[in-house]
């Protein structure tokens, strides 16, 4: 904060597809899609459209007990029919809302079904997981939960590349204390890191065998990050028990979430006489729920899934030669329109997302000294190359 106040921000005024501007008319190619979530790109007057239309009707009202409105429901039955798992319930709010909802709802369903002995809540190393106090206790990422203290009890953490660091916990502490394990199908925040091969497949199996609920966390690759599906729960064939979704739902054009919850932990809710006493003021907004569902007819109707999969092969064939250089420690590319270029001086990192706005990308750092890439779907490939040439002359 004290740096901003002496150094000043970086204020961004207006974006067009893949490009922003900054308060003097600098135009700059956005190589993080604002925050992983500006899929469709910026500029996209439909959605803005739509989200005027609703709020001339009706803005938002609450959605507790049997009340609602007519998009909510109608995005909630649309995302009901593009589910991983057939017949999940949606339950609509923020990213970090939709990990701490699922946080509660794990351990409620344990105590419906008889077993309130599985309250421990397993994450990886190197996770993100929001920033309320369910989804700090769960981070990986150490920094993030410095000066607070232990906010959650129950909490665990297994290495972030290992399933058989999975297994080894509840060989450990036994099968019936835990109640969900919490898995980013690729790290976000924590650096872009991809999946190992084979990983997720072991430990949504681990999880099956255990009778631990399995909870992905698809708030960065879900709506079509992933590359070439909605979702990596659908890419990987995982089956989860629940899903935390959010960012590309509307493409950030307004704040929502969603959390996916597979029949099976629904189940116990319906059956009647059970109070979830579980919400949130804006969870399910109208006006959000009209821009998602004018997000979703973009992504459906210029077919952006399948440019989020040429994304990926773009990505990895043009950011793979910067790994020679001196100053690169890594590059991490070819899993879903994502990548991160790993500088060699993690101290560096900050200092870099400077040097790259002096090359006309607005980027950010992420992890342990990661240049975090994640562009908007309409990105082109002549754009990807001339943001691999720009991450290039700034290393030089």
């Amino acid at each position: 904060m004290g740096a901003i106040e002496r150094d000043g921000a970086f204020v961004v005024t207006r974006g067009e597809g893949a490009y922003i501007w900054d308060d003097a008319g600098t135009r700059y190619l956005d190589a993080t899609a604002g925050l992983w979530f500006t899929n469709v790109g910026h500029g996209r007057t439909e959605i803005g459209d739509a989200i005027a239309a609703q709020v001339a009707e009706l803005a938002h009202y609450s959605n507790f007990g049997d009340l609602t409105s007519e998009p909510a429901v109608e995005l909630a039955e649309r995302l009901a029919a593009i589910a991983p798992v057939p017949g999940s319930k949606i339950f609509t709010s923020g990213g970090s809302d939709s990990v701490d909802s699922a946080a509660k709802l794990a351990r409620r369903y344990w105590q419906e079904v008889g077993k309130p002995g599985k309250r421990l809540l397993v994450s990886r190393e190197k996770a993100y997981h929001g920033m309320h106090v369910g989804g700090t206790s769960l981070a990986g990422i150490p920094v993030n939960g410095e000066g607070y203290g232990r906010l959650w009890e129950d909490t665990a953490q297994v290495a972030w590349d290992d399933a058989k660091a999975l297994l080894e916990l509840v060989d450990s502490v036994g099968a019936d204390s835990i109640a969900a394990f919490f898995c980013e199908p690729v790290i976000g925040a924590g650096g872009v890191y991809l999946p190992p091969d084979g990983y997720l497949a072991e430990v949504r199996d681990i999880c099956r065998d255990h009778d631990i609920l399995f909870v992905v966390d698809e708030v960065v690759t879900g709506f079509g990050r992933i590359g070439g599906s909605w979702f990596a729960s659908s890419r990987f064939d995982l089956s989860p028990d629940m899903i935390t979704t959010a960012k590309g739902l509307t493409s950030g054009y307004l704040p929502m979430g969603a959390l996916f919850v597979a029949p099976r932990v629904a189940e116990p809710f319906f059956a009647g006489g059970v109070w979830w006493r579980h919400g949130y003021t804006y969870g399910g907004h109208a006006a959000a729920a009209a821009a998602a569902l004018a997000n979703l007819d973009i992504i459906e109707r210029e077919d952006l899934l399948a440019e989020a999969a040429r994304i990926e092969r773009t990505l990895h064939e043009k950011l793979a030669p910067l790994a020679e250089h001196p100053r690169v420690a890594e590059v991490r590319s070819g899993v879903g329109a994502v990548a991160a270029v790993q500088l060699a001086d993690p101290a560096e990192a900050l200092g870099f997302v400077t040097t790259l706005r002096r090359h006309g990308i607005s980027g950010r750092a992420a992890g342990q000294g990661a240049m975090q890439i994640s562009p908007s779907f309409v990105m082109t490939d002549g754009q990807i190359a001339d943001l691999a040439d720009g991450i290039a002359a700034a290393l030089g």
